[in-house]
């Protein structure tokens, strides 16, 4: 295993399951003898942001009038930005 420029290294799969880290873990390092030791902090893994914006994303699709579900993205954002020159088009059939 080796170091990039940055200090970056890749910690093994199995190394990870064992300490219980994965994505959005958080870490301590500290120096014993000549030894750098790795330290999980806290309970466990922090909440996948991903996870907590498509949560908070279909509960606002939910509170959408059904004219407003069908919309695709782009016809949202133009609505959002108030830009009346393309009004919205449906998207029948697509969420």
């Amino acid at each position: 295993m080796h170091i990039t420029e940055k200090g970056q290294v890749t910690i093994p799969k199995h190394i990870r399951v064992a300490a219980g880290i994965a994505p959005g873990s958080e870490v301590s390092f500290s120096l014993e003898g000549s030894k750098i030791v790795m330290t999980p902090i806290g309970t466990g893994v922090k909440d996948d942001r991903r996870g907590k914006l498509r949560a908070a994303a279909a509960r606002v699709r939910v509170s959408l009038s059904p004219e407003f579900r069908q919309l695709g993205a782009t016809e949202i954002m133009t609505f959002i930005r108030g830009d009346d020159a393309a009004p919205p088009r449906s998207r029948r059939g697509h969420r």
